[in-house]
C-alpha cells in the first residue's frame, strides 16, 4: 500500500494523506506507519485513538484531531465498522496504523451520505492508538 499513498505528519499530528493511485487496493490493507512500545491491543480493550477518515482519493469525512478530543471506544467487538476491529486488534498502544478498508468491511452499499460517502465507497483511515483504558 506504501506506493498507492502517503501519509505525512508524525505521531499525535493531524495527516494528511497524498494518494498515488485512482483505485483501491482489494480487501483490508493495515500498514503500521510507525510502531508504538505499548501494550497490544486484544478484542473487547477499550482505547482511545485518534484518527483521520477520509474515501479513497476523496475528501476527508471526519476527524478527531480538530475536536482536541480522542475516540474512545470498544474494539474488536462490533461497536465500530469491522475494517477499524479487524486492522486494530493486535496493534500496539503508542503506533500510527494506515487502514485502507473496502465497503464490505465499512458502511457496505449504503454509505452515509451525510458525510460524503457513498455506497462501495473505501475508507482510509490514518489511526493514532493514543491508550488502553
Amino acid at each position: 500500500m506504501e506506493e498507492m499513498l502517503n501519509v505525512e505528519q508524525p505521531f499525535g499530528e493531524k495527516p494528511t494523506i497524498d494518494f498515488k493511485e485512482d483505485t483501491a487496493p482489494a480487501g483490508l490493507q493495515v500498514q503500521v506507519l510507525s510502531e508504538g512500545d505499548g501494550d497490544i491491543v486484544e478484542a473487547g480493550d477499550q482505547i482511545a485513538a485518534h484518527y483521520l477518515g477520509q474515501v479513497w482519493n476523496g475528501n476527508v469525512f471526519d476527524n478527531s484531531f480538530d475536536r482536541g478530543q480522542p475516540l474512545v471506544f470498544q474494539v474488536g467487538v462490533g461497536m465500530v465498522i469491522r475494517g477499524w476491529d479487524d486492522g486494530l486488534v493486535g496493534q500496539r498502544v503508542g503506533s500510527r496504523v494506515l487502514l485502507s478498508i473496502p465497503s464490505e468491511l465499512g458502511y457496505g452499499d449504503r454509505g452515509v451520505p451525510q458525510a460524503g460517502i457513498k455506497g462501495g465507497d473505501t475508507l482510509v483511515f490514518v489511526t493514532d492508538i493514543l491508550g488502553k483504558l
